[in-house]
């Protein structure tokens, strides 16, 4: 029992040595933040609220010290709504690049917030919402469309028999598996659609570099059954044919994925240059 007392007593002891050691730390580093000179930068942000009566875009600027600030362009936003104006209006979830969410215009280049960096010098950064796209509030593009989009080419895996979802597995070989590396990693930020002067100009009627690369990730599945009539459905002038290979999309992506050649790869199979091929496994296990 004094044993067990001693421990209890040691492990409280322990407890507080950390506690007081992570309060010590988190002192001197605002005192080490304290003691440095002011690093200044100017924000220039887009805002625009469409349900204010009478509120037309504008840009307003915020200045904030980057040793107050964490490294990227979301987390500057993030102070600026924290502590500056709570009115400030963005979308972003992940901080990891994943989600997509915080996708914007950042200094003439559509990119994701959480893993663009702050310049650390002394010019102005200018942040808009995508362009080309109606705007919901400040920072935040309307996707209705873009969703829109990519639902019409109904991304998912399609076989021509019945069989129960989630009872078995579709087989498939490591090499075809591999025609999907470049493809499936796609966040749908829309960074690329929303750079193509191609989707700007018609973007009801052409699907934009984001949904083309899906369609042709689903197209090239080898486990799909349904390329033909995918394929099919892509047969008019608008879809993919408004693609003119000026490959912003490829330059833009935030996440090194080159939508321009899956367009160009899925051209060739429309016109019958290239095709499918026969899958090296087939069938369920």
């Amino acid at each position: 029992m004094a044993l067990l007392l001693k421990s209890v007593q040691l492990g409280l002891s322990n407890s507080r040595n950390v506690s007081t050691g992570v309060a010590v730390r988190a002192a001197a580093v605002a005192a080490a933040a304290s003691e440095k000179t002011e690093l200044k930068k100017t924000f220039t942000v887009y805002r625009f609220d469409p349900e204010k009566k009478g509120d037309k875009p504008r840009m307003q600027t915020y200045e904030l010290d980057l040793n107050q600030c964490g490294p990227m362009v979301l987390d500057a936003l993030i102070k600026i709504k924290n502590e500056v104006d709570p009115t400030l209006t963005f979308r972003r979830s992940c901080r990891e690049g994943i989600c997509g969410s915080c996708a914007m215009n950042i200094g003439g280049t559509n990119t994701l917030a959480c893993i663009c960096k702050i310049d650390r010098d002394a010019s102005d950064l200018k942040i808009y919402p995508l362009p080309h796209m109606y705007v919901v509030k400040d920072l935040v593009p309307d996707m209705a469309l873009f969703y829109q989009q990519y639902r019409s080419i109904e991304p998912w895996l399609q076989k021509k028999d019945q069989a129960e979802y989630g009872k078995k597995q579709n087989l498939q070989s490591i090499k075809d598996r591999a025609k999907l590396d470049g493809l499936y990693e796609c966040i749908l930020c829309a960074c690329c659609s929303t750079s193509c002067p191609s989707y700007w100009w018609n973007p009801d009627k052409y699907l934009g570099p984001a949904v083309l690369m899906q369609a042709y990730r689903w197209v090239i599945d080898s486990r799909d059954e349904n390329s033909a009539e995918r394929l099919k459905r892509l047969q008019d002038p608008f879809s993919v044919y408004r693609c003119h290979t000026i490959m912003n999309c490829t330059k833009t992506c935030p996440k090194g994925l080159n939508p321009g050649r899956a367009i160009g790869e899925l051209k060739k199979l429309m016109a019958g240059i290239a095709k499918k091929g026969t899958p090296e496994l087939s069938g369920t296990a």
